[in-house]
């Protein structure tokens, strides 16, 4: 007989998804706001050419990213707190 899914899941998996989607949420956030604030584009920063705009958010992405796992700006942390477990 097949384990049952209750059975096979540790018991802090619902919290470990909470802390993964918060943090991704806050990256996501994050590389908005560095977007709107026009960080990530210095004037030829990938050399001009029709990619640059695209290339470029992958960087805003990856900045971001680097800004939320390393604690980012406490938005993550609100979230959990709100939506975590006791």
């Amino acid at each position: 007989m097949l384990p049952t899914v209750a059975h096979t899941l540790p018991l802090n998996a619902p919290q470990k998804r909470l802390e993964t989607a918060a943090r991704g949420f806050e990256a996501a956030f994050l590389a908005q706001m560095l977007a709107a604030a026009g960080a990530g584009k210095p004037a030829d920063t990938f050399g001009g050419g029709i990619g640059e705009s695209q290339f470029a958010s992958f960087l805003l992405d990856a900045q971001a990213q680097h800004i939320a796992q390393r604690g980012g700006v406490g938005l993550a942390e609100t979230i959990i707190r709100h939506y975590g477990q006791s």
